[in-house]
């Protein structure tokens, strides 16, 4: 979650159109691209770099391109409507398709794409395995 933020809930918005920043590989020699839209949780965000740092066991280098700005709140169970917003219950990140979440350099194709296929089954959205090499 952020550090600070001027408001603590905010409105749900909109999802639409493609990725406009953030879809070409960066930092790293390969990296996981999101091809759906929708929210990813900073569970599930930290889920996948776990994932991926014990695969790799410290070798290589690990960017996370993707940080969870947007508070989602949620009602408690068994709650009349009304009586104003819930609370906030977790943060997460909107994304959008062509989106790259993880970038990764210093190991081999093979052991990055094993450690992005595990990433990959970390979160709630279909990814691909990108590579300078394919680009």
């Amino acid at each position: 979650m952020p550090s600070r933020t001027k408001f603590r809930k905010l409105h749900r918005g909109r999802n639409r159109g493609a990725a406009k920043g953030g879809d070409t590989l960066a930092f790293g020699d390969y990296g996981i691209q999101v091809l759906e839209r929708g929210p990813i949780t900073a569970q599930q965000i930290e889920a996948a770099r776990v994932a991926i740092n014990r695969y790799l066991s410290r070798r290589g280098k690990v960017w996370i391109r993707v940080f969870p700005h947007k508070p989602f709140t949620k009602k408690p169970a068994e709650t009349r409507q009304g009586k104003g917003k819930g609370n906030v219950e977790f943060w997460g990140a909107q994304v959008k398709p062509g989106f790259i979440l993880f970038e990764l350099s210093g190991v081999s194709t093979s052991a990055a794409r094993e450690a992005m296929r595990l990433a990959d089954g970390k979160l709630p959205l279909h990814c691909r395995f990108i590579s300078r090499e394919n680009i």
